[in-house]
């Protein structure tokens, strides 16, 4: 009996109705051939056979279809993998959405109880003369005054019934009805959403709650949460004082937390906090934590110098198992962050549970998922994956920024005088070592002769400005507010003496390159290094200048995203990106006040708002791309770091506030661009400067068109001038101008206009008209400029241009005329894109 049945032709052989039987010597050698070249040539197939006697008698053909089907079987085998990991996932959500859904209608079922007894109550007080209801009211609040339990010990015993009440209020907060929850604006759970988000209703202090899931064992998990300033960028320490082992296989830890102040207006938060570890009976691992007064452990001390001694209610972290690997994670937090403590127009950032959740519950639960996308073995590289040193690389450009914005005394920082003027708060700390967390300060790249640090910071209040688009303007358009000379050395290249202090702009930007690293899952915060070319350093080098580089940590630039904040932090770099470099970060954080608050009261100044110039509010057109979601306040922080020479520390803080004071001039008025009032109470566009009137522009535009071309421009548009520019505004080609200089430039555009160069009316003076051409289209340019200067206008085929940012646009066709004022001169020139799109 042959090993292997053979065909007497290859129709035979591949007859589907037929098959060829392997014996398992041969299953084995080809599974062997299969795992070292799962594809392998017929070369390789004929080579194969000469080298392993036992496939001698199979054809090469037959091999072939080994291979096919060997393939598709390991295809089939991952899909039917990847299949059950979805429905594992789906089968975990869809019970936690069930056990949402029955504690949802435990709080409706409660809630129309507690409805009826309020009526009731109400009848019954109706009834009741006024002298009763008085006595029955201050019985009633003297009944709820009194406290349900006594004060408790420090001793264990007493701990472990403190930790056994607060396990209680977190799962009752957790899984019941405790706490009124609703849902977050803007968020919508489903199997790829972060999990389900909820913030409080009517509790003391804010609260948010979160659900979902994670791809990590529950341990991990607790051990991930547990480690606070890991995942907490507002975090700076947790040390654990004490820790108690407790009967049930849990513990009791004593804890002192502290936390950054986000703005350079409020003092920071610190906890004494009892945290209980414990399993319950169905195996779910719980972390729970409260604050303790001094009667029960915590401090009988104030809080220290900087900080307000805030309180955190019952709140924690639910862990169970979930079949199949994983984990559903029920998290809860609970504080009250004393907002009398700041000025009234920032409390709604200690008032705000969507604050609360956007900052500590969400970060919880997208470190978990980014953990555990990094340790499993998905097929995603590269972007979607980031790896721990990157991770730690943004956790300190974070860190640091927030410690110069604070400056705390115990990190080495003094308070420098000031000039006369409470704008800007110059910091000073000689011995920076331990804040840039190297054992040798200054090393890779930074200078040896400078031992200092100085932080120049400021905050002011911004309006009508939606914090992603300011950060995204920011971001990509640096030579708006930064000085090339500065980013180049960060004042750190101080050596002859105060005459080579970077206070003037000697190089200017040859541009910049985003070069990107990595990203979180959600794409809320992107870490990324900035190359600036051609910066000139030094005198010496203004002939031959080179490139320079910023680490950059870039978030909140979605503008859907309720309560978040926005963050543009860098700092320089040398060009091997060591994991343990210095780093000096600087930067701005847009933080967005909740407009339900204050909404009535005058303006308000913070530091420098005084001197911000805000336009009138007007009503938004209907094409605003605010909208709704996005704060009408916010309050920007800036904060920048200089390492310089002791004995300079005059002529670096001189010119740190000059350039603070500056860049601060720049965003105001990036600002007032950005800004939905621009269209303001007459309906009128605040134009570039240079530039006429946006009322009078419009209409000089829209005459010459008809003139030239025989047209309207406008089908709708009437004879008044406002409503000439709202149409024109609202155009959907994009329509811009550009000037009659010899490299012209752009000096208007509409809203399509800005959004096909991906820039806004501002940075619009920086594009010149050859820019956004390629060659093609340029040699068509200059070809019919001449037309266009004699017969006023000359249509242009379609073609392809490109934005301010690089994309690729192409358009169906275009027009261009010549733009005459009122004496007949010719102003400008005026281009019409006509049904274009990004490619």
């Amino acid at each position: 009996m042959m090993a292997v049945t053979t065909c007497k032709d290859v129709k035979t052989c591949l007859d589907p109705g037929k098959y060829v039987r392997y014996t398992p010597e041969q299953v084995e050698a080809l599974e062997r051939l299969y795992h070292e070249c799962p594809k392998p040539s017929s070369i390789r197939r004929q080579q194969l056979i000469r080298e392993c006697p036992i496939l001698s008698n199979i054809e090469p053909k037959q091999i072939k279809v080994w291979f096919q089907n060997r393939r598709c079987r390991e295809k089939q085998r991952k899909e039917a993998s990847r299949l059950q990991a979805v429905n594992r996932k789906l089968t975990a959500m869809n019970k936690l959405l069930m056990e949402e859904n029955d504690r949802l209608q435990k709080q409706v079922s409660q809630l129309v109880y507690e409805n009826g007894y309020f009526r009731q109550q109400n009848q019954n007080t109706a009834l009741a003369t006024t002298d009763t209801s008085c006595e029955s009211v201050v019985t009633s609040t003297q009944h709820h005054l009194t406290p349900q339990h006594p004060p408790r010990d420090a001793s264990p015993a007493g701990l472990l019934s403190i930790a056994e009440e607060t396990l209680t209020e977190f799962l009752s907060k957790a899984t019941g009805t405790a706490v009124e929850w609703v849902q977050m604006p803007g968020m919508k759970p489903g199997p790829d959403s972060i999990g389900i988000v909820a913030i409080s209703h009517g509790c003391t202090g804010v609260a948010a709650r979160a659900c979902g899931l994670v791809g990590l064992e529950p341990t991990r998990v607790a051990e991930i949460l547990k480690d606070r300033p890991s995942w907490f960028r507002d975090c700076r320490s947790v040390e654990v004082i004490n820790v108690l082992p407790t009967g049930n296989s849990g513990t009791i830890e004593l804890l002192y937390m502290q936390l950054y102040a986000p703005t350079t207006l409020a003092p920071a938060r610190d906890f004494w906090l009892l945290r209980y570890t414990s399993v319950l009976e169905d195996g779910s691992l719980v972390v729970c934590e409260r604050s303790l007064s001094s009667s029960q452990g915590g401090p009988s001390m104030p809080p220290l110098q900087h900080f307000v001694r805030a309180e955190m209610l019952p709140s924690g972290y639910l862990i169970r198992p979930c079949e199949g690997g994983g984990s559903i994670i029920h998290i809860v937090d609970h504080m009250d962050l004393e907002p009398w403590s700041v000025p009234e127009v920032l409390r709604p950032l200690y008032e705000s549970s969507t604050v609360l959740a956007q900052k500590t519950t969400m970060a919880a639960l997208r470190q978990l998922r980014q953990i555990a996308q990094d340790v499993s073995p998905s097929t995603v590289t590269g972007w979607g994956r980031r790896p721990a040193a990157l991770r730690g690389l943004s956790q300190r450009l974070s860190r640091g920024f927030n410690e110069a914005l604070n400056g705390f005394t115990d990190e080495g920082w003094s308070v420098m005088g000031n000039d006369g003027m409470d704008d800007v708060t110059i910091l000073v700390n000689s011995s920076p070592g331990k804040m840039l967390g190297v054992n040798v300060a200054f090393a890779n790249g930074f200078p040896a002769m400078s031992n200092a640090v100085l932080c120049a910071k400021a905050s002011m209040l911004l309006q009508n400005v939606p914090p992603a688009v300011l950060l995204r303007f920011l971001r990509e358009h640096r030579s708006e507010w930064a000085d090339s000379n500065i980013d180049a050395y960060s004042a750190a290249a101080v050596k002859a003496g105060p005459c080579s202090l970077p206070g003037s702009r000697m190089g200017g930007f040859g541009g910049q390159i985003i070069l990107p690293l990595a990203h979180t899952i959600e794409h809320e915060e992107f870490l990324e290094v900035i190359r600036l070319e051609n910066i000139s350093h030094n005198h010496e080098d203004t002939m031959m200048p080179r490139d320079t580089f910023l680490l950059q940590l870039c978030s909140g630039v979605d503008e859907n995203a309720v309560g978040t904040c926005a963050e543009l932090i860098f700092a320089p770099i040398d060009a091997s990106l060591a994991d343990d470099l210095p780093l000096l970060p600087s930067g701005f954080r847009i933080i967005p006040l909740d407009t339900r608050v204050d909404a009535s009261s005058p303006n308000r100044t913070l530091d420098l708002a005084s001197a911000l110039e805000v336009g009138p509010t007007g009503n938004r057109p209907s094409g605003d791309y605010s909208g709704n979601r996005s704060s009408t306040r916010s309050v920007m922080t800036i904060a920048f770091q200089f390492a310089f020479e002791s004995h300079l520390q005059e002529s670096v803080a001189a010119m740190a506030r000059q350039y603070v004071r500056s860049i601060i001039s720049s965003v105001q008025r990036v600002a007032l661009a950005l800004s939905p009032s621009r269209l303001g109470s007459h309906g009128g566009l605040r134009p570039p400067p240079g530039t006429p009137e946006a009322l009078t522009l419009a209409r000089w535009i829209c005459h010459s068109y008809r003139r030239h071309l025989g047209v309207e421009l406008l089908k709708q548009a009437t004879d008044g001038s406002e409503s000439v520019l709202k149409t024109l505004w609202h155009h959907s080609d994009a329509i811009m101008c550009c000037s009659l200089k010899a490299v012209p430039i752009f000096n208007f555009a509409n809203q399509a206009g800005l959004d096909m160069l991906e820039t806004t009316l501002v940075a619009l003076q920086d594009i010149t008209l050859e820019k956004i051409f390629d060659d093609h289209g340029r040699k068509a340019l200059y070809t019919e400029f001449p037309q266009i200067m004699q017969q006023g206008f000359t249509c242009l085929q379609g073609g392809i241009c490109v934005s301010s940012m690089g994309r690729p646009i192409s358009y169906e066709r275009a027009v261009a005329w010549k733009v005459l004022n009122e004496e007949e001169n010719a102003h400008c020139i005026a281009f019409m894109f006509i049904n274009w799109s990004f490619v």
